[in-house]
């Protein structure tokens, strides 16, 4: 690719004039260029290079560009480009196939989306139509996404100007570092969480509850590693009320904790294998390169909708080009061990390599995560644990930026969320551009 540095210039003013921007007020943004990228790293349209520690929004898990993935996309292309999700599609049933034999045989088909907030929305639609019950519980400290009933099972902020939806509750999930339950323990702080729960569930009326949906790690909310012996307490209060329970994947699965999905991470701390009746997922099915998302569901919900006509769909169920996208990706992980890889960087580098920095920087109040996904938890206060400010934060990103490493930022967290691909190599350096940006900062309130 020949870079012309007056295309830097172009394309902001035409994102300026043009362009209308999520999550943002748009009249003092300057939003940074991206003009190509490959494998972990990406730059703009004068040369500067930055290693994508953000892996975008936390979905390129098989890293830019990567090109088995280029090369499904184009061969599809070639084929159809295009079909109607209530035509059969060889593609469509090969990305189904791939991503039920990674799931495992508890699951037995995939309603395809065009990504992870309308995967949320019917799976809940689903689970209200099996139980033929109403309400959904979700956890405050949570994000599913931004359609109509998706965002307000969301738990962050974004919830409040959007709450049109009916029929949701909220709990508040385990998070030892910041308990809400007075737990000294993780062990005490799993105990006190399913004890809210319950006396939730039967608060609101257990009869009434259809689903409960949890992000099976909290992953916007900051890498919330549920405690031992919490999915296991969840699933049981869902079969205890005959509730639905839903594991919301879209940003955990596929590689990103070091397994195909982060409930199979888990289960050695659960004593087992804790599988949900319905999975959510998106982003690293295909790392983003053509939209898509989906559920995955469980025979006894499935064979619901034998006989009764299940009231939903998409034009872009199922498209062509990224079924093809899907095929490609978990193709070349399986093939290049490339969830292996994740399983290793987290455990071996990442890991110790966070830690160090931890030890190092008393801003850096809890590391937490697994495989290619951590966050750092920062404060102003180690002992009181005050969350680092706003302008702290944006010291520490500028800091990252102006030595080449493009973060991902959140509250008062940096999340460490680098491709699955990431080498040994990129992870040296990106700990080193760290510890430098923390150096540079110092102790900012």
């Amino acid at each position: 690719m020949t870079l012309d540095p007056a295309d830097q210039q172009l394309t902001l003013e035409l994102d300026r004039a043009h362009v209308f921007h999520s999550w943002s007020a748009q009249g003092n943004l300057k939003p940074m260029v991206i003009a190509g990228g490959s494998g972990c790293t990406v730059w703009d349209f004068e040369g500067n290079e930055y290693l994508d520690f953000s892996s975008q929004l936390v979905n390129t898990n098989i890293g830019h560009q990567h090109p088995a993935v280029v090369a499904a996309i184009k061969a599809q292309a070639d084929i159809l480009t295009t079909v109607a999700p209530a035509h059969a599609n060889l593609t469509r049933g090969q990305a189904a196939q791939r991503i039920l034999d990674r799931a495992g045989s508890s699951f037995s088909k995939v309603f395809f989306t065009n990504g992870g907030a309308d995967a949320n929305e019917n799976a809940m639609r689903m689970a209200r139509l099996y139980t033929g019950r109403d309400k959904v519980l979700s956890m405050y400290r949570s994000y599913h996404g931004n359609t109509g009933a998706a965002v307000v099972a969301t738990g962050d902020w974004r919830r409040v100007p959007n709450e049109y939806a009916r029929g949701h509750a909220h709990f508040f999930g385990p998070f030892a570092y910041r308990s809400e339950f007075w737990a000294t323990t993780p062990e005490e702080e799993s105990a006190r969480a399913l004890h809210h729960l319950e006396r939730v569930i039967v608060s609101e009326g257990a009869s009434s509850i259809a689903a409960l949906l949890i992000e099976t790690i909290p992953g916007t909310a900051g890498v919330l590693v549920p405690p031992p012996g919490y999915l296991a307490g969840v699933r049981a209060l869902a079969d205890k009320f005959g509730i639905v329970l839903i594991f919301d994947e879209v940003m955990a699965g596929f590689g990103r904790t070091g397994t195909w999905f982060a409930f199979q991470a888990l289960a050695e701390q659960e004593g087992g294998l804790v599988e949900p009746d319905l999975i959510t997922f998106a982003k690293g099915v295909n790392s983003g390169y053509v939209p898509a998302g989906g559920v995955i569901i469980s025979p006894a919900i499935a064979e619901t909708f034998d006989d009764a006509v299940f009231p939903g769909g998409l034009t872009y169920s199922g498209h062509p080009l990224a079924m093809a996208a899907i095929v490609g990706t978990l193709d070349a992980m399986a093939d290049e061990g490339i969830v292996e890889n994740a399983a290793r960087v987290g455990r071996d580098l990442l890991a110790p390599g966070l830690a160090a920095l931890a030890a190092k920087y008393p801003l850096i109040g809890e590391v937490r995560g697994v495989g290619v996904f951590w966050a750092l938890d920062l404060v102003s206060d180690p002992e009181t644990r005050a969350p680092l400010s706003a302008a702290g934060i944006g010291a520490l990103k500028a800091a990252l930026l102006k030595r080449g490493l493009l973060p991902f930022t959140a509250d008062n967290r940096i999340h460490v969320v680098p491709p699955c691909i990431v080498t040994d190599a990129e992870v040296e350096k990106a700990l080193a551009i760290y510890d430098e940006a923390f150096a540079e900062v110092g102790p900012i309130a």
